[in-house]
């Protein structure tokens, strides 16, 4: 029966998103200076201020209102009327170390069973779809390279489209056929946030122009688009407040932009601002991986993964894997799952390595999505302790260091051989 199926997504300068940047940039930080810091950082920002909090233990010693405004400069809010910017909004910090009833159950000989338990009990999910070249569902990949593309010309293409401040969100629909395989893109929906003009009317005319004749043409391929898609660009008319002094922005609420727009499931944990102990991320970057290398592998057109743990715990206490009746082997879910969890360490320890997540890799995931991104391996400042001993005095002395860390590492296609290999493919 076809149908029809939206998705959205926000740009980094949506108040969530900027949020989000805030804490995952705060976690960098720490990670570059001690890879193992346990960090729980939420942020709040509104109105000429941003609030940080949360549970942090860590050797590393960071200059947190520094980071802040750091990352709302490289976002884009620079300038007093848009009031909030980096270099006038106030920061307050309220910071405390971790339970050690939870850090007792997660530390490495500690647990339940002597391994890194899981931080916290509770289910992640993993999806992947043969619907776009990275595996993603076709209305959240176009949703999210829609916003990616008008931060890409606001910040070096600004005479193209002069006017554009960094708050926009954007929207798509697909219609799908009887065969559940998308025909066409049935709805596009854009909100800019914009400087000040005096002629509503032209401007707003101008807006629609440039998004219809410039942005909408370099993402969405002009076969999928006919005389019948609707558009909506800036639907409510003026768009000239926005970002946190348009809305107050919390991290973790916009989980379902950070996965699959709605397809698949969420297990309700967000990723910004939490270390990889955090089976919150960790699990769900590796279920993903799993979704993604099994999808490519053959096994199916479709698949959902989900995995669940007990807090202390290392091993899951589930493995479920749906299809949706797209499977191409001649095995039943509960066979497929099986498979897999034999193919895929899902103890927390072991995904952490396999990722390497204990780099500071988690800035770059907080804006357009942390699933569906290239792979990539780039130079980055890390600040490892070095020791300084004599027969006077030990000293613990920070230098910087150059090393190449690999990026999205779990949207790697590095175990469709070893798939194939267990399903005899």
């Amino acid at each position: 029966m076809a149908y029809l199926f939206t998705s959205e997504s926000v740009s980094e300068g949506h108040p969530d998103k900027v949020s989000d940047q805030i804490s995952d940039a705060i976690l960098d930080a720490m990670l570059a200076q001690d890879p193992h810091s346990r960090v729980a950082c939420e942020t709040l920002v509104t109105t000429g201020q941003v609030v940080v909090a949360g549970e942090i233990t860590t050797k590393a010693y960071v200059e947190i209102p520094d980071i802040v405004r750091e990352t709302i400069r490289k976002i884009g809010y620079n300038h007093a009327d848009y009031r909030f910017d980096a270099e006038s909004c106030g920061v307050m910090v309220s910071l405390h170390s971790q339970s050690p009833d939870i850090a007792q159950g997660v530390n490495e000989g500690e647990g339940v069973d002597k391994e890194q338990g899981a931080g916290d009990q509770g289910m992640m999910f993993g999806y992947a779809t043969t619907e776009t070249p990275e595996y993603m569902p076709m209305a959240l990949a176009f949703s999210h390279r829609l916003v990616k593309e008008l931060a890409q010309i606001r910040k070096e293409e600004s005479n193209l489209i002069p006017y554009l401040r960094p708050d926009s969100k954007a929207q798509v629909t697909i219609e799908y056929g009887d065969d559940n395989q998308p025909k066409r893109v049935h709805t596009v929906v854009i909100s800019t946030q914009h400087d000040d003009f005096d002629a509503e009317e032209a401007m707003l005319a101008k807006i629609n122009e440039d998004m219809r004749k410039i942005v909408i043409p370099r993402v969405i391929p002009s076969e999928l688009l006919d005389e019948h898609t609707v558009y909506h660009i800036n639907p409510t008319g003026k768009f000239v407040i926005g970002g946190p002094h348009g809305d107050a922005g919390l991290t973790g609420r916009k989980i379902i932009v950070d996965t699959y727009g709605g397809k698949g499931a969420h297990g309700g944990g967000a990723f910004s601002g939490k270390d990889s102990s955090k089976v919150d991320r960790s699990a769900a970057y590796a279920t993903r991986h799993i979704a993604k290398n099994a999808v490519a592998a053959g096994i199916a057109d479709e698949i959902l993964v989900q995995v669940a743990y007990a807090i202390g715990v290392s091993h899951p206490v589930s493995l479920n894997v749906n299809t949706y009746g797209t499977a191409k082997v001649n095995l039943n879910d509960e066979e497929i799952a099986a498979k897999l969890n034999e193919v895929f360490d899902m103890r927390p320890k072991a995904i952490v390595d396999r990722f390497g997540l204990k780099n500071p890799i988690f800035s770059v995931t907080a804006a357009y999505g942390h699933m569906g991104r290239e792979s990539y391996t780039e130079e980055v400042d890390l600040f490892p302790v070095e020791i300084i001993e004599n027969d006077q005095e030990r000293k613990e002395v920070r230098k910087k260091v150059k090393k190449s860390i690999e990026f999205f590492t779990w949207e790697k296609l590095d175990y469709v051989d070893k798939v194939k290999a267990a399903f005899n493919l």
